[in-house]
């Protein structure tokens, strides 16, 4: 009778022992495997954003322009700057990386596109935003800088930046696609000096894999509200939530509600070329063909 409880609880160390052995054994490969993951992680995080599982997704950069401070403006634009700093952490919350300059003189303006254009890989979603003052010339739209001095249209295009010369920057380094939001179609104040002027900004055509949103139609200008930020502004953030599921419907919708506020004597531009919808927290949402 000794004898057998002697060796069951003998088969009980032994099992004991083995148990221990084998949760040890998991426990180890379970570390590893955090281990190597958590390094494929950082790696991964050095060149773009990652998902759950440690896949890389592409990095979303952003350059942020807000121009308010115009000398020859009868008074400062204090919106494009609100804006600006608004957008900004909006983005920086949803994984961009984002380079935000204030009161761009045009060399301002000309070195911060080549920053943006040095990161872009093909892999990457790229936002420009710019808010102050746009001119069109020509079938161009110029970001005006606040050092630009402008009294005849040739002027405009040797002071300003154009946003398609900005896209086709970044077109050349292959980005997987382009989100550009200009809130720009105010009353310039150079147009009393132009014989002949247009109003407003000129048509943008998105290029390939592109997504652009215009604070009014094309020729049309908009009055600046009251209010803290503009009326473009206060509507996009309201769509730009985590919940978001692609930023061409948040497009759409800021579009669609400012037109609805102003009955209609507001209507801003939305043009796509996106092949893919694009995520706001993510990279690419889902193909438009299948959505």
């Amino acid at each position: 009778m000794n004898f057998r409880i002697s060796i069951s609880r003998r088969s009980l160390t032994i099992a004991s022992v083995l148990v221990a052995t084998v949760s040890l054994g998991i426990g180890a490969h379970a570390a590893l495997n955090k281990r190597a993951l958590d390094a494929a992680r950082a790696i991964a995080s050095e060149q773009g954003e990652v998902d759950a599982k440690g896949s890389r997704i592409g990095s979303k950069i952003a350059l942020v322009i807000g121009n308010g401070h115009y000398p020859d403006a009868n008074a400062p634009l204090a919106q494009p700057i609100n804006d600006a700093r608004a957008l900004t952490a909006t983005l920086r919350s949803s994984g961009f990386e984002v380079d935000v300059v204030e009161d761009a003189s045009k060399d301002d303006m000309l070195r911060a596109v080549a920053r943006l254009q040095s990161k872009v890989k093909p892999d990457t979603v790229v936002m420009l935003y710019f808010g102050g003052y746009g001119v069109q010339a020509g079938r161009q739209s110029y970001m005006i800088p606040v050092d630009a001095r402008i009294w005849k249209e040739i002027d405009v295009k040797r002071e300003g930046v154009s946003v398609e010369s900005v896209l086709e920057a970044i077109q050349q380094k292959g980005a997987r696609a382009r989100l550009v939001v200009v809130d720009a179609s105010r009353r310039n104040p150079y147009e009393r000096r132009f014989r002949a002027y247009s109003h407003g900004l000129a048509p943008i055509a998105a290029p390939d894999n592109a997504l652009i949103l215009t604070s009014a139609s094309p020729g049309k200008v908009a009055d600046d509200s009251r209010g803290a930020h503009s009326v473009l502004m206060t509507e996009l953030l309201k769509e730009l939530t985590p919940q978001l599921a692609g930023i061409e419907s948040a497009f759409t919708k800021t579009r669609n509600a400012i037109a609805r506020a102003t009955d209609g004597a507001q209507v801003p531009s939305v043009s796509s070329s996106l092949s893919e919808d694009v995520s706001f927290t993510g990279s690419v949402a889902s193909s438009k063909a299948g959505s």
